[in-house]
């Protein structure tokens, strides 16, 4: 592939592999060893995984993130393309290591984190041709992705449609936040994530939908996902609701990003938002079946079953 093609997503972010640990732990000091039920290597990153869905739904993606020049790098282009997602856009660096992330999984999630290349991508990575060409260009992990952060507004000025999901800042400071909301088509945050940009933009509220209709009063259409309770389409004009369906999750590892990326998939299809809502609430809630953020990642005839569209 070649960094002259054209793809219909382009996602900044991510990219690093994810150890999954699973099992009734809670992790203790001391030179205290424990053991856990499971250990699993799965392609992680916000980024990653959100391109990994979009491929698997059918959608043509490429990915600009940065990598080291190290087996973590290795392993990590092998799995986006065995995902069928394009890595001509990849940077990789031979003076960083590869990030990682440790996820310990047990009923919730701890993530221990090692940004290593992440947050060296800039500006100066990301081709001006491959944002314009593209149908959509989604944001991912902007916390992470720390010197290309202050210049996403720019970057995503030369985009047809944009998404941004931000995930959780370590430093709890939400810097730049304004500017990125007031920039994006789209924000994809989850309930508890929500709450703190409202916070962080002036507004005292602990009410997830209370604070997407802050966020949404901006002029940018927020769609938030909140686990057990579902997702919600929130705009200047009202609310949309959607339940999932029940079930008992094995990992949510990368739950939001696939959620993520059946929403953009699905817009991209010409479905309406409240459709869209669907698609992503069910793509999320069957991810949740599998170890890691991709394993049980819907194909698109069994999300469009699961929506009711295929029988």
């Amino acid at each position: 592939m070649t960094r002259d093609r054209a793809h219909d997503v382009v996602v900044l972010g991510d990219a690093n592999p994810d150890l999954v640990l699973r099992g009734d732990v809670v992790p203790r000091f001391g030179q205290a060893e424990q053991l856990v039920d499971a250990a699993d290597l799965t392609l992680g990153g916000s980024g990653a995984i959100m391109a990994a869905g979009l491929a698997r739904l059918g959608v043509d993606v490429a990915i600009v993130a940065a990598v080291g020049r190290d087996p973590f790098g290795d392993l990590v282009l092998g799995m986006l393309e065995e995902h069928g997602v394009a890595t001509d856009l990849v940077v990789r660096r031979g003076d960083l290591g590869t990030g990682l992330s440790v996820v310990l999984s047990a009923g919730t999630r701890a993530i221990l984190t090692h940004a290593g290349a992440i947050g060296s991508l800039t500006a100066a990575d990301v081709p001006a041709e491959a944002v314009a060409a593209a149908r959509h260009v989604h944001v991912a992990s902007p916390y992470l992705v720390t010197r290309l952060r202050a210049d996403l507004p720019t970057v995503l000025a030369g985009a047809r449609s944009s998404s941004v999901d931000t995930n959780d800042d370590p430093a709890r400071a939400w810097a730049d936040l304004a500017a990125l909301a007031d920039a994006a088509g789209t924000l994809l945050p989850n309930d508890g994530e929500v709450v703190l940009w409202a916070q962080a933009l002036g507004h005292r509220t602990d009410d997830w939908l209370d604070a997407a209709a802050y966020v949404a009063s901006r002029g940018v259409e927020v769609v938030v996902k909140a686990g057990a309770e579902g997702g919600a389409h929130v705009t200047a004009d009202g609310v949309v609701r959607q339940e999932p369906a029940p079930v008992t999750p094995v990992d949510t590892t990368g739950a939001g990003d696939t959620f993520d990326a059946a929403w953009v998939a699905a817009r991209l299809a010409g479905e309406p938002p409240e459709r869209a809502l669907r698609w992503a609430v069910a793509a999320g809630t069957l991810s949740t079946q599998g170890v890691g953020g991709t394993a049980a990642q819907p194909d698109r005839d069994t999300l469009l079953r699961a929506v009711g569209v295929l029988p």
